[in-house]
């Protein structure tokens, strides 16, 4: 189930708005309209609190006391931290009466597969923009780790990851293409129990519009037990494409797989 904001105050000025843009200049500082301000999720029926500038209006029922992410309407990703102030995870508008839902967090990990940067003699460019990316769908990298274009070592660590039970979803970059060394989709199918053909398609499909040669790339995903391990290019630039192509999806195969969709909005972060 999920509830609607029911109003938008600016409590400085004593106005309340139909419609706002939240956002934000770092993961502290939030903003309204363009606006820094204090964003407080506010139980409907109480007095505003002292300190806040702005608050979005929830039911009285809705529990704003732990940590949690909350999504309200189609984009807005919100962290909700223990004093019930508001952090932009991922911009968008609030409006009244759109939906919102306390979503749990997904524990991430991210893998690079790369011979140079086992060996310390390439920064980690796509490990890291795969770490950024993923957090505005409401999950936190956990663990991450670098292993060179080795067969055997792929796996271990996937399954290691994997078998853990404290990661729901493992993202790779690298080892995707047709050289000898790029043996990541041979070592995440020894591992796998369930193919996900849509993730690989959908990121050849993508990368098609960059280059005639796209449909190259053997990214592909699976599932093994309670984790979803999808597999990206190499290049940084390619990651970020692939992701953006994914990512409408991505979080809604996670809640599938762990069966998260019927709980919604009673679940709250671990």
């Amino acid at each position: 189930m999920s509830d609607r904001v029911l109003g938008l105050c600016d409590i400085k000025r004593n106005e309340w708005e139909r419609r706002v843009y939240l956002h934000s200049i770092s993961r502290v500082d939030a903003c309204v309209n363009g606006i820094s301000a204090k964003i407080v999720l506010h139980k409907a029926g109480h007095p505003f609190p002292d300190g806040a500038d702005y608050a979005i209006v929830t039911p009285s029922h809705f529990d704003t006391t732990l940590e949690r992410y909350v999504s309200v309407g189609r984009d807005c990703l919100l962290w909700l931290d223990r004093a019930s102030s508001v952090h932009v995870w991922k911009s968008g508008f609030a409006e009244v009466s759109s939906k919102i839902k306390i979503l749990r967090r997904i524990r991430a990990a991210v893998l690079t597969v790369s011979d140079k940067g086992s060996r310390g003699e390439r920064k980690d460019t796509s490990g890291a923009a795969l770490a950024e990316l993923v957090e505005p769908l409401g999950a936190a990298v956990v663990q991450a780790d670098i292993v060179p274009d080795d067969r055997r070592l792929i796996s271990e660590k996937l399954m290691e990851w994997a078998d853990s039970g404290q990661i729901e979803l493992i993202l790779t970059t690298g080892g995707t293409g047709l050289s000898r060394r790029d043996v990541t989709p041979e070592a995440v199918s020894d591992i796998g129990e369930r193919v996900v053909p849509g993730f690989g398609e959908i990121m050849r499909f993508t990368s098609m519009s960059s280059t005639p040669r796209g449909f190259l790339s053997r990214s592909l995903a699976v599932t093994r037990g309670g984790a979803l391990i999808v597999t990206f290019p190499g290049s940084e630039r390619a990651v970020r494409q692939c992701f953006e192509a994914v990512s409408p999806a991505l979080r809604h195969a996670v809640e599938m797989l762990l069966g998260w969709e019927a709980e919604c909005a009673r679940q709250t972060p671990e």
